[in-house]
């Protein structure tokens, strides 16, 4: 039965073909132009650039010139870059442009599709941001379109792992800038840690593309960007605390190993904060009230260390350290520590030195950073599956572009084995037979355990013809993706790995150009090489051709579709034939997930031998409900997520609009008096209450703050004494003190200087109190749940004491902003105010690990499985003075 949805679609087209449709009379007007672009000189093509600023700038917006600047794009690219963007490529940049998402298959050119809309709204002068996920496809991009751009007439610049802040903002100054989305989201938080605006590099949100959108605003977005510094030393606390567990029984907590969660019965918060208030510990009656949110963080600490990391298994003891033991290979990880105090709670719980605790100076999350743009667009291969969540959470349509040419790749239906057993034996003869007939085959995997483990039986079976492909090295990456397509290949690949680099039928000539000819200098030599090369790819396609096309292989099913499809989009590119097959067993997880004891049982009855497969499409659709459902649940969490995040982030945009605003103001004597006569209000108001008589009046404690505050001694005993006195005329006379005092201050500093000290002293007083704030906000997100347990809603309550809190903020900077100004003297010229020690971090929402960790401490000269990421330009760890690139880290040919 046909529903209406299919009947209308059938006649009017679905709404996806229609938008595409839509755009066809631009496309046609685009193609209209050639013949007159083609017939320009090279200096006329150029000068269209300014005729276009020139346009804009009387008044012309950036649609009315799309046609003749698409068009300027096409004619230069084929000039440049040798290659003409297809129409559907012109369709891409159109979506590009209108600020929605680009869904294309793998190789249909999405790096040339940017550079149509980069251009168009690079005319604007606001600066353009192109996003990429890693060091390595910013570099190559930028280098590669930076010609392009250049020839027209426009700047790029590239920002990777390592700049200075003067490279950086030479590289935002540009018209168009290449970077990570890790560098873009530290510049942002780091620019808002500096104390003069000339400091800044980013100079602000106008438009980006992300390249991968679905790998940057989906998989990454699970965790924030942190950058954290060094905290008080608080080893005293964490020791007391520890002290308290082993005096808990077994009713006192409920542990749910599955969830790594530990929490406190009724009966152990009651005996806990009898234990705290003998400590002096316990602010108020209840452990959950809100003052306590820091200590019942540490105390979750340190259950979870007693109860759920064991000795020996999680962690190890070794020279007075606690070191952390992977879980999934069982290495140890030097230099690598649990955030958040937890290793702290395990340092004491050993009995170990305690390091300091890192705290979080400024964090932001990819939904938050990449919503503040103007425009915002998305290009990748696979991002249907996740429509829903880019358009509830960052506005963003999703387009499916045709491609250039039919695909012609084959997908087969699953093959479902009892056993993994049975599954590894089956693929390795599968594997086996396509290399023998010169098919090129690619091995997808879940994990990186999974792919040494399938290269291990590989070995055991005798075939060592393979290359281990995963996300660690990302040039080392590329080109071993780039080769994955010569005839007879076997390349086993994580499934996040290698994006961003196209796998070409009989592999891709400028890779090895690059890798072979190295710095040969241009000329008839390094030509004739070339043509060479060219001529052996020829030869090895047509081979790789007649054997197939590439074979997508896949080990297992991956929770999200859309990272299945990631894997079998690989195949198939440009029009070229290929096929795709996933082997299944019912250990696999989403099979386990799916109920695979029933379908054992099943299976059994039905006579399935050892080593035979199921294979049917019915699997495949049950296996797709089993996927929308994780994915829907996954969705939740992150929009969940989100909800909470956007609490800080409200605060997070004051505090750093309040922050440029006190840079950039010339004059702060408005704002520092202000903040002083409410201090003063507060004060009086405190010692001397409404409508209370004046023996009630508190005037030796006021006296005794306005000592301590305003460092001032003032006769207010005397005062009270005063007949008909009122509470007014104190008020009045205190202010009138203050800001003489403040006044002959600021004359004897001399305006100038006054003016720099008051900068100074509001902007790391703010700074301190947004620190400590983060941190209470990050203690009290981790508590807040239990009020559910109370009838009420966690998000409510959340954002309600987040509220109380920051108004505490603003209390405590006009207390703190008050008292530093009224015993501030100047002994020296002032000093520039130093930003704090910095570390950043960004937990792979994949695998756990902190993409940026301080991975050289602990590294073995000898032992390279210590090393951990180590970047391309760094020493090679082994000690040979080399940089990695050319020593440990060279890419073999």
């Amino acid at each position: 039965m046909v529903s209406l949805g299919g009947i209308a679609s059938k006649i009017f087209g679905s709404s996806n073909e229609r938008r595409i449709k839509s755009y066809r009379p631009k496309v046609a007007a685009i193609g209209a132009l050639e013949e007159e672009m083609q017939a320009l000189t090279d200096e006329q093509l150029t000068a269209k650039t300014a005729e276009f600023k020139a346009a804009l700038a009387d008044g012309k917006t950036l649609d009315d010139i799309l046609i003749p600047a698409f068009a300027v794009v096409r004619e230069a690219a084929k000039r440049v870059l040798g290659m003409r963007p297809f129409d559907v490529q012109l369709i891409g940049g159109m979506i590009l442009h209108e600020g929605g998402i680009a869904e294309m298959k793998t190789g249909e050119g999405k790096t040339l599709v940017a550079t149509l809309p980069v251009y168009l709204n690079a005319l604007a002068g606001k600066g353009v941001h192109v996003v990429t996920v890693n060091d390595y496809l910013a570099s190559r991009d930028a280098g590669q379109m930076g010609k392009l751009y250049g020839f027209l007439g426009l700047t790029t610049g590239v920002i990777v792992h390592g700049l200075d802040d003067q490279q950086r903002a030479a590289a935002y100054a540009c018209d168009i800038t290449y970077a990570t989305n890790n560098e873009l989201g530290f510049d942002y938080l780091r620019d808002n840690m500096k104390y003069e605006r000339r400091q800044m590099v980013q100079r602000g949100h106008f438009f980006a593309i992300v390249d991968e959108v679905d790998s940057i605003l989906v998989d990454e977005a699970r965790t924030p960007l942190i950058i954290s510094g060094p905290l008080d030393d608080k080893s005293d606390l964490y020791t007391t605390i520890d002290a308290f567990i082993p005096r808990l029984t077994e009713d006192d907590y409920e542990i749910d190993e599955k969830q790594r969660s530990a929490n406190f019965s009724e009966e152990g918060t009651e005996k806990l904060e009898n234990l705290l208030k003998e400590a002096g510990l316990l602010k108020g009656e209840s452990l959950y009230d809100v003052e306590n949110v820091a200590i019942v963080h540490h105390i979750n600490n340190a259950l979870k260390a007693h109860k759920l990391f064991t000795r020996d298994k999680d962690y190890i003891v070794r020279n007075d350290e606690i070191v952390i033991i992977d879980e999934f290979t069982g290495r140890m990880m030097p230099g690598r520590r649990y955030s958040e105090g937890q290793h702290q709670a395990l340092e004491a719980k050993e009995h170990v030195a305690i390091q300091p605790e890192n705290q979080t100076l400024a964090s932001v999350t990819f939904q938050n950073y990449f919503r503040m743009y103007d425009k915002l667009a998305g290009m990748t291969g696979t991002a249907s599956t996740e429509a829903e969540e880019f358009a509830d959470i960052y506005g963003l349509s999703v387009v499916e572009v045709p491609t250039n040419l039919p695909i012609a790749r084959i997908d087969e239906d699953d093959e479902v084995y009892r056993t993994a057993e049975e599954k590894y034996k089956a693929i390795i003869e599968e594997i086996k037979a396509c290399h023998e007939k010169g098919q090129p085959v690619l091995v997808g995997t879940t994990s990186i355990e999974k792919s040494e483990l399938l290269a291990t039986l590989l070995k055991q079976s005798g075939f060592d013809k393979f290359a281990v492909l995963n996300a660690r090295y990302h040039e080392q990456e590329a080109y071993i993706v780039a080769q994955a397509g010569v005839p007879g290949a076997v390349t086993i690949a994580t499934n996040m790995a290698g994006r961003g680099t196209d796998i070409q039928l009989g592999g891709n000539a400028e890779m090895r150009f690059e890798t072979e000819l190295g710095d040969m200098e241009p000329g008839p030599e390094r030509q004739a090489k070339e043509a060479a090369i060219r001529e052996e790819i020829k030869a090895l396609k047509k081979k790789a051709l007649d054997a197939g096309g590439l074979y997508v292989l896949a080990t297992e099913r991956h929770e999200s579709r859309r990272i299945d499809n990631q894997l079998r989009g690989r195949s198939g590119r440009q029009g070229d034939p290929g096929r795709s097959k996933f082997y299944l067993s019912l250990q696999d997880d989403l099979m386990r997930i799916f109920g695979s004891d029933r379908m054992d049982g099943m299976l059994q009855k039905l006579g399935l031998k050892e080593g035979e497969a199921i294979v049917h499409p019915w699997i495949n659709k049950a296996l797709e409900r089993a996927q929308k459902k994780v994915e829907a649940r996954n969705f939740d969490i992150r929009k969940n997520l989100l909800k909470y995040d956007d609490v800080l982030n409200d605060q997070r945009k004051v505090i750093f609009e309040q922050r440029i605003e006190l840079m950039d103001a010339e004059d702060l004597e408005e704002i520092v008096t202000d903040m002083r006569h409410e201090v003063i209000d507060v004060l009086v108001g405190t010692h001397i209450p409404e409508r209370a008589y004046a023996e009630q009046w508190d005037a030796e404690g006021l006296k005794e703050e306005l000592r301590t505050l305003l460092n001032l001694d003032l006769p207010v005993e005397a005062w009270v004494q005063e007949e008909g006195i009122a509470e007014e005329d104190v008020r009045e006379r205190i202010m009138e003190a203050a800001d003489k005092a403040s006044a002959e201050k600021a004359e004897r500093f001399g305006g100038e200087v006054i003016n720099y000290v008051r900068r100074s002293v509001l902007l790391q007083t703010l700074d301190n109190l947004w620190r400590e704030h983060i941190v209470n906000l990050d203690h009290l997100r981790s508590v807040v749940g239990f009020r559910g347990y109370a009838q009420r809603d966690p998000l409510q309550e959340y954002k309600q004491e987040a509220f109380e809190l920051f108004q505490a903020l603003l209390a405590n900077m006009r207390r703190m902003v008050t008292a530093n100004m009224s015993h501030v003297e100047i002994m020296q010229q002032p000093q520039e105010p130093e930003l704090p020690q910095m570390q950043a971090h960004h937990i792979d929402g994949s695998t756990g690990q902190d993409e940026f960790s301080d991975s050289q401490a602990g590294r073995d000269p000898n032992d390279p499985t210590t090393w951990g990421r180590v970047g391309r330009n760094e020493p090679c760890p082994c000690g040979s003075g080399k940089k990695y690139k050319h020593c440990h880290g060279q890419i073999e040919a």
